[in-house]
Order: structure tokens, then C-alpha cells, then sequence
């Protein structure tokens, strides 16, 4: 009888408690609901998804880094300070002292001289990043060379201007790993590749505590870390995709932020006064990739048709409310040398006068990959109601992203419905995807959105080229405006959207910082109430 009433007390107890209340996070910990099903490795020379990347600016000291409210303003991380020769090929790093990786080894020089070098040998997705340098397996070792302990050179093959350079050490190949635990964990020559799959090396403000694949990702603070210990002590992030489900969760306190509402989740959280929002404008692009092997997507009057079967204004103010802005031009606003004009509109009928000029006066069948995500999933379908008006046949095939970024990557898809992010913050990051392709064959070793669709740019190649080694940004600006006119005429791609990025959090949920990338997101600054 004491148990039953003893029960029954506990009971009334938790009916007259509220359940925020219930299910309030650790004071020291922040628990994120977040679609991380990106995640297709945790090494940051491999690694090239949204998620991941996220997970490398929060666990990972890079090079350089930059302010994220005036991305103009560059500043060193583990580079202390450097110098670039009169030739304008040289640069010289003075590596930070006195930083420590998770392992308990120093960070030296030949850490960071091994890490760049490592990205080269290894040849995956982000090693174009440091390629375009005319750094190459055979030439890497002797190009990128730690002369002491505390001294990091770099030399490259052309004079590029400086802030193009020191831009892309901000992106995740930038991050320095611990040459010697890698090492200890080679296999076969492969760097240590397969083991930090799922592994961590790093130095920087959190270090994994465990990956789960398609479930969770938990991080533990850094104790050691040089520039100044994170208050929480763990991160969760749970992978749920649903938005309804990160709402829910996050007005049960379940959660302490949800990184994925959509429009609905958005509105009905409004007038909740436990729960506040912070939006930042990120440089991150949605379009369509329009793969340049299938016949009917191959001819001009096609990919130019499409970009008018759009319902681009419906899209903006309705799935992505408050989440974006009409943009198609592939460089965003706020880089050097953007294009903010808008040519194409939803207008069906010259849609059908396009096709017709193209011998396909009927339409024609199609299928596009989809991230199955709520906001993804909704644009599939608003674009295939639209296509349809105009005899296209759109079937939408979803996929986690880990599904359809590796059928995408392999260029095995028709359409990919994507989203874009700057790799750093010049202006090159997206000339030399969208408008750059050397060599278009199957087998090629520079791997940009423009081969993934199996598109030539032809002259736009060496154009994106010749903009790098310009200086005088008037002139610099000019050539990326050029460049971006004529990707949106010719081009294989629709792009529709820039993104506003929201995070939705408990109003207790302090200094959680959203950047203008996604690696730029950053935890290690975070208080709670």
C-alpha cells in the first residue's frame, strides 16, 4: 500500500509540472536535434558535407581563420603570423607555441606541413582546394615544408593574390591533425585515412566522444585548450530529420536547439516564450544540377526552359519562409563580384516555346535525386507539379544525403537537387565549381559541380583561372560578374535560392554562434542560464 500511494504521489506531482520542466537539459551540456545524415566521414582531408564540416570547425584548429561578422577582416589561428615573399609565391607561417592535441603531443610545424600534404596525397573531394596551387603527389613533400618546429612554408606556382590563398587555409583542409597518432594508425599507406573515418586527431576547442552513423554524433570539451576551456562539457547532436519532431522536441525541453524548422514549425513556435530564434544570412546556395550525360537535359533550349518552371517566389515565401532569398547567380550576395540580378521567373508558357524549339513539344520523362528532408522534399515536389504543366515527367527519387551525394559525386544521377556551400570566402570557391572544368572525362582528378554534371565550360575555365592572379578587385569583380551571366545563360544548373539560416533554441541557450558557412557554426561559446 506505501508503494501504490508513494505512486500516486509521484504521479500527481508530474501531471502538475510542467514538461519543459520535465525535460530540462544538463546545465553543462548542449543537446542539439540536427539532420547530420551528411556525415560520411569524420576526416577533415576527406570530408566535404555540410554536417561534417560543421563537426570539423568545432573540433579541428585550422591555419587561418576569419571574422564572422566581416569575413574582410583574416586573422591567424594556428598561424601566429606570416609572410609572403616579393614574387608573391612564398608564404611563410610562424606556428602558435604551447598547443597541445587531444593525444598529448605538441603541435608543431610538421603537424600542420604534414596535414596540407596529406590532403594532396590523399586526393579526395576538398584536395582541389590546395591543388589549384599547382601542388600535386609528386610535388607536395617538397612545396609544403615545416624548415623548424615553429615554421611553416608553403610555396605555390603562380603569384595569386594573398586573400585568395589565406581564404581557402580557413576551409576544413586547413585543419591541423596529429601527424604522429595518424601515423600510428596507417594502413597500407593510406595515411591513417580509413581509421579517422571514425576517429578523431585533433586540437581544437572539442574532441569526439563517439559517431554513431544516421544516429548521433557526441562531442566532449577540450580541458587543455589553449584558447580558453568551453562551459559545456559535452555536445549531443541527435540526427532527426523530421521537423515536426525537432519542434516537438525542443518545446518538451528534450532538446536545447533545433537546427532544421521548417516554415509550419517556425510560425507555430512564435508566441512561445520559452523559445527564441537566431537567423544569419549564410553564402549557402539551393539549385539543381542537371547532369549533362542525359539527351534531353544535354540541350540548351531544355536546361533554359527549366529555369522558367520554377515557382521560385512560392518556394521562397512558402517552404522556405524567412529561410531564404530568390538568388540565382552562383556567386551569394555579400562575396566580391556578386551578381544580384533575377532573369528568370515561373512563366509556363515560354517554358513550352523552349521545348518546342528543342523537338520536345510533348516533354519528356526525368528523375531527380532528393535529400529526404522536409524542405527538400517539399521544393521536389513543388518543382515536379510545375514541370508538369509543361509535359515534363519529374520522379522524384529520395535518399539519405549520404545516398544521394554519393550517387551525385559518381555522376550517375539525371538531377540532384542541392545545396551549395562557400568553401571559403573568395570569390573563387564558386567560380571554380560552377564555371571551371579541365577535364571533363569520367576519370579526372579535379571532381567541381561542373564535371559532376558533366558540363565543359569550355573558355570559362581558363577565364575562372585568370581572375585569381588578378589584383585590382574592381577589375577582379568585374570578370566574376562576367563569368556569372554566362553560367546563367549556358549553364547546367537552376539556381533559385540563398539561405537564411534559423536556430531555434531554448531562451535559456546563450552565445550560440551561427556563421556566414557551415563550418563557421560554432559551440565552444555557448553559456546556459
Amino acid at each position: 500500500m506505501r508503494k501504490l500511494i508513494a505512486g500516486l504521489v509521484m504521479g500527481t506531482a508530474l501531471a502538475a509540472t510542467p514538461l519543459a520542466a520535465q525535460a530540462e537539459t544538463p546545465k553543462n551540456a548542449l543537446v542539439m536535434a540536427f539532420a547530420i545524415d551528411d556525415i560520411i566521414t569524420l576526416d577533415p582531408a576527406a570530408m566535404f558535407e555540410f554536417s561534417g564540416l560543421e563537426y570539423a570547425g568545432n573540433t579541428y584548429d585550422r591555419l587561418i581563420g576569419f571574422d564572422n561578422d566581416d569575413v574582410s577582416k583574416i586573422y591567424g589561428v594556428l598561424a601566429e603570423s606570416w609572410d609572403v615573399s616579393e614574387d608573391g609565391k612564398t608564404f611563410t607561417f610562424k606556428i602558435r607555441d604551447g598547443v597541445k592535441f587531444a593525444s598529448g603531443n605538441d603541435l608543431t610545424a610538421e603537424d600542420a606541413a604534414f596535414s596540407l600534404q596529406r590532403v594532396i596525397l590523399m586526393d579526395a573531394s576538398p584536395a582541389f582546394i590546395l591543388g589549384q596551387f599547382g601542388l600535386t603527389p609528386d610535388n607536395v613533400k617538397e612545396k609544403i615544408r615545416a624548415t623548424d618546429a615553429s615554421t611553416l612554408v608553403m610555396e605555390l606556382d603562380k603569384p595569386y593574390a594573398p586573400s585568395f590563398v589565406l581564404y581557402c587555409l580557413t576551409s576544413g583542409i586547413g585543419s591541423v591533425v596529429d601527424k604522429e597518432e595518424i601515423l600510428a594508425h596507417e594502413k597500407d599507406g593510406d595515411l591513417g585515412a580509413d581509421w579517422l573515418k571514425t576517429n578523431y586527431a585533433g586540437s581544437g576547442p572539442f574532441e569526439l566522444n563517439k559517431w554513431t552513423a544516421g544516429q548521433s554524433l557526441s562531442l566532449n570539451a577540450n580541458e587543455d585548450y589553449w584558447d580558453g576551456v568551453p562551459e559545456m562539457k559535452r555536445v549531443i547532436i541527435r540526427n532527426v530529420k523530421e521537423a515536426a519532431s525537432q519542434q516537438l522536441l525542443l518545446e518538451k525541453g528534450d532538446i536545447d536547439i533545433a537546427r532544421n524548422l521548417e516554415a509550419d514549425q517556425l510560425e507555430a513556435i512564435k508566441g512561445d516564450d520559452d523559445i527564441k530564434l537566431m537567423a544569419k544570412g549564410k553564402g549557402t546556395l539551393w539549385y539543381l544540377g542537371l547532369s549533362q550525360k542525359n539527351e534531353y537535359l544535354s540541350k540548351p533550349k531544355v536546361r533554359e526552359a527549366l529555369k522558367y518552371l520554377v515557382d521560385y517566389k512560392g518556394i521562397s515565401e512558402t517552404i522556405l519562409a524567412g529561410r531564404s532569398q530568390i538568388h540565382q547567380a552562383f556567386l551569394p550576395e555579400g562575396f566580391l563580384g556578386a551578381y544580384n540580378e533575377n532573369p528568370y521567373s515561373l512563366n509556363i508558357e515560354k517554358a513550352k516555346e523552349l521545348l518546342a524549339e528543342a523537338g520536345l513539344p510533348d516533354g519528356f520523362s526525368v528523375t531527380m535525386d532528393t535529400r529526404n528532408t522536409t524542405a527538400i522534399i517539399a521544393m521536389a515536389q513543388s518543382i515536379q507539379a510545375t514541370w508538369a504543366l509543361a509535359g515534363i515527367n519529374l520522379e522524384i527519387i529520395p535518399g539519405d544525403g549520404k545516398q544521394t551525394l554519393t550517387k551525385y559525386r559518381a555522376r550517375q544521377h539525371d538531377i540532384y537537387i542541392g545545396r551549395w556551400g562557400p568553401d571559403y570566402q573568395d570569390p573563387h570557391t564558386n567560380a571554380s565549381t560552377f564555371a571551371w572544368n579541365p577535364d571533363n572525362s569520367d576519370d579526372a582528378t579535379a571532381k567541381p559541380l561542373a564535371w559532376r554534371n558533366a558540363w565543359d565550360p569550355k573558355g570559362m575555365t581558363a577565364e575562372t583561372d585568370a581572375a585569381t592572379l588578378e589584383r585590382d578587385d574592381a577589375k577582379r569583380a568585374a570578370m566574376y560578374v562576367d563569368l556569372q551571366k554566362k553560367v546563367l545563360e549556358s549553364g547546367p544548373f537552376v539556381i533559385m535560392f540563398q539561405e537564411t539560416e534559423i536556430a531555434s533554441m531554448r531562451k535559456n541557450v546563450n552565445n550560440f554562434v551561427l556563421g556566414p558557412s557551415f563550418d563557421n557554426n560554432y559551440y565552444r561559446f555557448v553559456t546556459k542560464d
